[in-house]
């Protein structure tokens, strides 16, 4: 999977001056267009949109500082409809307009061409088991939140504690399915997984109870879910999980993501500084 990526790189890099498909960077990949927007953005820390206009404005600088074209030409071949538009661009990345960067030959800001390798430990292995489920229901209270790629999530961190305690207990009673308790899941999230996108967060249980009054229903259609668990120090562990089956799981099984929820259930140790982590992720198997 990860020379697959390094291809779709350069197919990537090969096509800056033009419109990008990236469903045709997916067929590069061997994969579908949704898990290599998953893939990327789990592996890289940004979305593959952020990461295509940071190349392109990129090399877009160079012929800039090179002074050989109109400014407009090198704005247009790299996808911009305008000047200003490209100047908005140009700005945003590298705190400087073209037209004073040109002027002045200001130092400016790269994004040079990811590659992605694969650096192997061998000194812990990962827990998981893949399970069909039929179609299940989360119920519980849901939130519209942004995407926040690093740091805590302050919109989630305030939802959850609208919620409260007792809130919470009774709802826990209602699990009777796996995973088993309060879980946080994310569902219907952008394709582009960008920066402040917004997503469904649920704080709910997965039960064949009736929906109390209040509480929001997710329906789960039946698929195939890779379950990973993971236990050692809070928050480190569970953020270790995630890059593990990003960077690790994937490439070396012939899965790949499907839309769907993200579910994971977390418990932590009395004094917080411990936690026990199962984390619920789509799959299909990945196709030839």
């Amino acid at each position: 999977m990860l020379e697959r990526l390094n291809q779709t790189m350069e197919y990537i890099d090969r096509h800056l001056d033009q419109s990008i498909d990236v469903a045709g960077a997916a067929r590069v990949a061997a994969t579908s267009e949704y898990h290599l927007r998953r893939m990327f953005s789990a592996l890289a820390g940004m979305p593959l949109s952020e990461y295509i206009r940071r190349r392109r404005l990129t090399v877009a600088s160079a012929e800039v500082l090179a002074d050989r074209e109109p400014l407009l030409e090198i704005a247009v071949r790299y996808g911009y409809g305008s000047g200003e538009a490209f100047a908005r661009a140009f700005r945003a990345m590298h705190g400087v307009g073209p037209g004073e960067a040109r002027r002045t030959g200001a130092a400016l800001v790269s994004q040079p061409r990811l590659s992605f390798r694969l650096t192997v430990e061998g000194n812990s292995s990962m827990r998981y088991r893949v399970v069909d489920r039929p179609a299940f229901s989360v119920v519980g209270l849901k939130a519209r939140v942004p995407l926040v790629h690093r740091g805590p999530n302050q919109a989630i961190i305030d939802f959850v504690r609208r919620i409260g305690p007792q809130r919470m207990e009774s709802l826990e009673k209602l699990s009777d399915e796996e995973p088993q308790g309060i879980v946080a899941v994310c569902d219907d999230l952008d394709p582009s997984r960008a920066e402040g996108t917004a997503l469904d967060y649920y704080q709910g249980v997965i039960t064949s109870a009736a929906a109390p009054e209040g509480t929001t229903v997710l329906p789960v259609p039946a698929g195939t879910w890779a379950v990973f668990t993971t236990a050692g120090p809070a928050p480190e562990a569970i953020q270790e999980l995630w890059r593990d089956v990003f960077t690790e799981w994937f490439p070396s099984n012939p899965y790949r993501s499907r839309p769907g929820p993200e579910i994971l259930r977390t418990r932590l140790s009395p004094d917080g500084t411990e936690a026990e982590a199962e984390l619920w992720l789509p799959v299909e198997r990945e196709q030839g």
